[in-house]
Parts: structure tokens; C-alpha cells; sequence
């Protein structure tokens, strides 16, 4: 007998791949596009691992006809890729850009003529610098500003896109930015990190509410990157700063979005900096969500730590299995996929679409008359160790309704620059040529037959 078996998808499985605007277009300032705040950043000595920065990145925004022939040539049933605010709305409010809106309507229409579903998600992190120079995400104007951006992408774009995301991982781009400081805006205050994750959940409400009204034959959902939290050691401090962490980091979303109700320690915390949680405010957060977008890559040590903020520390991973841990240093961990799929499922009993998943690997480019080849054994065992956990989680009775890989290409990788390789398709980040890895042939295979292969 196999040890493991043949996996059948259901036939209307969707499989894809995600990207990022600000990690593959290029384009920063073409055609009236405004400044991000990670055009801002990113020129700040040091903080990018090797200096890098996506002003030029995989250059998507002049080979977007490429990459979706690529994307047909794979046979992706749909794309998961983000607007940039700044395209759209220069100054990320007031006056229209043209040029952006034609852009993206230009991708749209090129993705569905190729057969793949467009999914746009309307934040990925690049939100314009001048709001940010107005406040930024600790504005109480934040989700009126979200709402009306959100607002002229509904009515630009819904009468062809149907599967909509609001936030990319609201939890990450509040800690990283705005206490841990090693992403844009690059804040170390952990005032402005409470507020943002308060106006991060109120913006994802107030855009539901427009999109009822300009998409009524659409869905729409929000993407979390779930977070496994467990104490560095068994002592009871970092028991306790694991689960504040995990209050803040899933709970302050999850339960505000889901339950109408935000977890104690978190509740508190906002309160405590100055935050009215009132009832009117948590029906606006709360209100129904078609889906759960679901972010995993692994599972985090916290140890206590009274000089770090909020009192938590996480604790950076260390294995004398070189396979151990990815080139980013997570653990390889799909029984941690596998629980948390489930975790999600028993609290929250929402839909689910597992909207990024994958590996950074160090990969090697060989030409052989001419052709240029990458083999990449270790991604594709990932991919297939982890689907089987996605399906152990299906079949104990999560609704899980797709499946996207992160990434379609090679991209920057915000703080860690061009180092680290997610992608499916090579890019040669000197000449912008795209090469089909192995696991790009191995996962069209996976599409086309909707089967994964038993392995003995």
C-alpha cells in the first residue's frame, strides 16, 4: 500500500498564484503614479537587505502580456494579484488617475481572455505616502480614505472581477511597520500599532458595506497570515507572551471580524491607548464576509522579553537539518498548516481560500543548448507535502475552496530585497527574462489532472 495516497481535488477546486503590485510591477513612478511609502523606504540607508528596491522589480507593469501567457501556459484557473493605491489615486485621495485605472483594466482583460479569474486585493502594504504623511493607518480618517479608494475600484472593475480581498495580511503589516519597524513606514510606537490594527479592521468593514452596493453578484473577504505562537520554554512568562501575542496577531482581526468582539488581552490594550470600542464601531468591522483568505508559511517561538514592545520577543529558528528550515529561515512545517486549517475551521466556521503558501529556496539556473532549466526538487516537496495537510483539514471538514501559491515569480521580498526566491518562474533580475521552474511544470500537472500523485 502507498504510503500516501492519490488526493482527487473537487472539480471546482481553484488553483492559482499570487503576487504583489509593489514586489513585481515596476513602473514607481510611470504614467502619474504617486510615491508609497515603500518608495520611501526603501531609500532609507539599510533597511533593505542588499540595498535593493523595486523601482524597475520583474517590470510586470510593461510585461504584463507575458507573464499572463505564462500563466495560461501553466494553466492557473485564477490570479491573485493587488492594485497600487497610488495608481489609482496619485495623492491616495481627490484626484483620479486615469493611466492606473487603465492599467489594471488592461490586465483584467487580458486575464480573462487567457480563462484565468482575476482576484484583486485592494491593500498589500503600499499605501500612499501622502496619507501616510496625514497619520497613515493610526488616522481615525483612515477608513474613510480606504472606503472611497475602495469605492472607485468596486465601480471600475466589478462589472469583470467578481472575487474581491480588501486587507493582505493586516496583522503583518501592523507589527512589522508599525512596532517592529524593520517594514514601511518603519514605526517603532506601539501606540500607532494598536490604532492601525483598529482602523485596519474598521477600513475592511466600511469596504464591505460599498462593495454590497457596487459588486452585488460578487464576494469578498479578507486575507490573515495565520500565526502558530508558542513559548520559547514551558515557564508561564512565555506562556502568557505567547498568548498575547497570538490576542493580537490573529484574535484583534479574527475575533473582531467574525465574532464582533475583539480578545481580551487585546481589548484591553486598545482601550488602554486610547481606543473607543463601541458597539455601533464592531457592527461596521463585523459584518458578513464571504471568505477567509488564509496566509501560512510557519509557526513562531516567543519568549518574554519586558524590554521588547508589548513585552514579546520572537525567537529566530535554529535546526541542524539543513532541510529543516527554508531559505528565510521559517520551519518547514505542515502538521503547523494542517492545525491551523483546522484551528480556523472549529473557531470561525468561515469558507476558506488558502491565498498564499509557499517556499524560498536557493535555486540554480543551468543552459543546455541554449535553454535555460530550473530544477527545484525541494519546492515541489513542500508544495506536495502541504497540499496533503490542506486535505487532511478538508476531509476532518474545513471549507476550503482553493488554493494559490506565492509566489508566481521571483520578487522582492520587501526587507530581504531579491535574495530570496518564491517563485515559480525564475527571474533573471539583470535581463527580466522568465524561466519555468520545475515546480511551475509540476503544478500545471497538478492543475490539469486535479490530482495529486500518490507517493510511496
Amino acid at each position: 500500500m502507498s504510503a500516501r495516497p492519490e488526493i482527487i481535488f473537487p472539480n471546482n477546486f481553484i488553483w492559482g498564484a499570487a503576487t504583489a503590485a509593489y514586489q513585481i510591477e515596476g513602473g514607481h513612478d510611470a504614467d502619474g503614479k504617486g510615491r508609497s511609502i515603500w518608495d520611501e523606504f526603501v531609500e532609507r540607508p539599510g533597511v533593505i537587505d542588499g540595498g535593493d528596491h523595486a523601482r524597475r522589480a520583474c517590470d510586470h507593469f510593461h510585461k504584463y502580456k507575458d507573464d499572463v501567457a505564462l500563466m495560461k501556459d501553466m494553466g492557473l484557473k485564477a490570479y491573485r494579484f493587488s492594485l497600487a493605491w497610488t495608481r489609482l489615486l496619485p495623492g491616495g485621495a481627490g484626484a483620479v488617475n486615469q493611466a492606473g485605472i487603465d492599467f489594471y483594466s488592461k490586465l483584467i482583460d487580458e486575464l480573462l481572455a487567457a480563462g484565468i479569474d482575476p482576484c484583486p486585493t485592494l491593500f498589500h502594504w503600499d499605501l500612499p505616502l501622502a496619507l501616510q504623511e496625514k497619520g497613515g493607518w493610526a488616522s481615525a480618517d483612515m477608513p474613510d480614505w480606504f472606503a472611497a479608494y475602495a469605492e472607485l475600484a468596486f465601480k471600475s472593475y466589478g462589472d469583470r472581477v467578481k472575487t474581491w480581498f480588501t486587507l493582505n495580511e493586516p496583522n503583518v503589516f501592523a507589527s512589522a511597520g508599525h512596532v517592529i519597524g524593520m517594514h514601511a513606514p518603519g514605526l517603532t510606537d506601539p501606540a500607532a500599532y494598536l490604532k492601525c490594527i483598529h482602523h485596519e479592521n474598521v477600513s475592511h468593514g466600511r469596504a464591505v458595506e460599498v462593495f454590497r452596493d457596487a459588486v452585488p453578484d460578487g464576494r469578498i473577504g479578507i486575507v490573515i497570515n495565520m500565526g502558530l505562537f508558542e513559548g520559547e520554554t514551558d515557564s508561564e512568562a512565555d506562556a502568557t507572551a505567547a498568548a498575547t501575542v497570538d490576542a493580537l496577531y490573529n484574535g484583534a482581526h479574527l475575533d473582531a471580524i467574525f465574532k464582533g468582539a475583539y480578545p481580551q488581552p487585546a481589548q484591553a490594550l486598545l482601550e488602554g491607548f486610547g481606543l473607543t470600542i463601541d458597539d455601533e464601531t464592531m457592527s461596521t468591522i463585523s459584518q458578513k464576509t464571504d471568505f477567509l483568505g488564509v496566509n501560512f508559511y510557519s509557526r513562531r517561538k516567543i519568549a518574554a522579553d519586558a524590554s521588547a514592545p508589548l513585552g514579546a520577543r520572537p525567537v529566530d529558528e535554529t535546526d541542524d537539518d539543513p532541510d529543516a528550515l527554508t531559505a528565510m529561515g521559517w520551519r518547514v512545517d505542515p502538521e503547523g498548516f494542517y492545525v491551523s486549517l483546522k484551528r480556523l475551521h472549529e473557531d470561525y466556521k468561515m469558507p476558506m481560500i488558502v491565498t498564499e503558501n509557499g517556499v524560498a529556496y536557493e535555486d540554480t539556473v543551468t543552459t543546455e543548448n541554449g535553454a535555460r532549466t530550473v530544477d527545484d526538487p525541494k519546492r515541489i516537496a513542500f508544495f506536495q507535502d502541504y497540499l496533503r495537510a490542506l486535505d487532511r483539514a478538508r476531509q476532518e471538514g474545513a471549507d476550503i475552496g482553493g488554493y494559490f501559491v506565492w509566489s508566481l515569480m521571483d520578487n522582492f521580498e520587501w526587507a530581504e530585497g531579491f535574495k530570496p526566491r518564491f517563485g515559480l518562474l525564475h527571474i533573471d533580475y539583470k535581463t527580466l527574462e522568465r524561466t519555468p521552474k520545475a515546480s511551475a511544470k509540476w503544478y500545471g500537472e497538478l492543475i490539469a489532472t486535479n490530482t495529486l500523485p500518490a507517493i510511496d
